[in-house]
């Protein structure tokens, strides 16, 4: 999960791939065990760092805030802090994330699918 020097071939390759491929750049972006994930936890609602750990509860807080940094970084969820004792911040999903629901949902629809075959087999 560790940053790449922007001038390593690895990320000279993945940069020009990206470029090339939107399915590629897609998956580049949504890659990662949590990502997808994520963003189904907060399709129905805004949530806090706890909210979201409390509902995936196998992710370290580490992996979770690299997530939500990238994330952000990516535009895919939107991070409002609040000038309050506590600091309170919340995650909520960007307009263009939202579009990516359908699409999260007839992978899941897939995925089940394909477990099945996989298990008669």
């Amino acid at each position: 999960m560790g940053k790449r020097k922007e001038t390593s071939s690895n990320s000279i390759n993945q940069k020009n791939l990206n470029q090339f491929c939107a399915t590629t750049y897609a998956i580049s972006v949504l890659g990662g065990r949590w990502k997808l994930v994520i963003l189904y936890k907060l399709e129905k609602r805004t949530m806090r760092f706890g909210e979201l750990k409390e509902h995936i509860p196998d992710i370290s807080d580490r992996m979770l805030t690299l997530h939500l940094q990238e994330m952000e970084k990516d535009g895919l969820i939107i991070r409002t802090a609040y000038a309050e004792v506590p600091p309170r911040v919340e995650y909520a999903l960007t307009e263009s994330a939202r579009s990516l629901a359908p699409i999260w949902k007839q992978l899941e629809a897939w995925g089940e699918q394909h477990q099945a075959s996989l298990q008669i087999n």
